[in-house]
């Protein structure tokens, strides 16, 4: 009976996983099928659309490089300090995953606008915010660098301490042990983090269009497309974001497997 009992839950767990699968796959699939050889290398061919993804590739690799120069060293910290009040650090760094990005994007334009000190200040240094790339990277980084600094404080946790101290004795300083035996060892977890953001930060939308409808990334692209012209000419454009996101997630599994040692 308790045999029956355990192959139920199997069985179950198995149909489950099957409709789970069938819901992520089948409107990848689908999407991928709808396009026609021909309406796809219009899309390549055409200025406007080559000029979004740039834009967006661009702009999330700026996004990237922003959360690495400022999140690893914060990353390290968490990782390795006690203080107070860390849990609640910890959980404001989730707080952009959990909003709408439209409310996202409504919280950093009120602190650029002319009534917030910030905003002025901007101003007087002549920086705009609203409707340029300065824009898009701000609302970018807002909704995606969580997910770095989370990846590379849980691979800062899982390098140990000890070889960092053995390090130091040897008379290194904490500066060089954190590039090259912390950062060394944590590389894959950094790396991992930082596509992540690269690949959320190029698919981000809501927070964007709010700061920004113009330039125009790729999402606001496929956006404008099926508003005005319907479903026909925004498939090509989101059949090449979705190539782009499958190179990332290819890229991402590679680095997930660990290296076998010889023998």
């Amino acid at each position: 009976m308790r045999k029956n009992h355990l192959d139920l839950i199997y069985l179950f767990s198995a149909v489950s996983g099957l409709l789970i699968l069938f819901y992520i796959i089948f409107p990848i699939t689908n999407t991928l099928s709808l396009s026609g050889w021909k309406e796809f290398q219009e899309a390549l061919g055409d200025k406007h659309v080559l000029d979004s993804i740039k834009l967006s590739l661009g702009t999330g690799a700026v996004t990237t490089l922003i959360s690495l120069i400022v999140g690893v060293p914060f990353s390290y910290l968490l990782a390795r300090k006690e203080f107070p009040g860390k849990g609640l650090v910890e959980s404001i760094i989730d707080i952009p995953v959990v909003i709408p990005h439209t409310v996202a994007g409504i919280c950093i334009l009120t602190i650029v606008s002319p009534r917030c000190w910030l905003g002025r200040l901007l101003k007087m240094l002549g920086i705009e915010v609203v409707g340029t790339k300065v824009g898009i990277v701000a609302a970018m980084t807002f909704v995606s660098m969580p997910l770095l600094l989370n990846a590379a404080r849980d691979s800062f946790r899982a390098v140990s301490p000890r070889l960092e101290n053995v390090s130091r004795t040897l008379g290194a300083s904490h500066l060089y042990t954190f590039f090259h035996i912390s950062c060394g060892l944590a590389w894959r977890g950094i790396l991992s983090g930082a596509i992540l953001t690269w690949a959320r930060a190029i698919s981000e939308f809501g927070a964007v269009i709010i700061l920004s409808y113009h330039p125009m990334i790729a999402p606001t692209m496929i956006y404008e497309r099926y508003t005005a012209y319907g479903l026909s000419y925004a498939v090509p454009v989101t059949v090449i974001l979705i190539l782009i996101s499958l190179l990332i997630f290819l890229v991402l599994r590679l680095l997930a497997i660990e290296r076998r040692e010889p023998g």
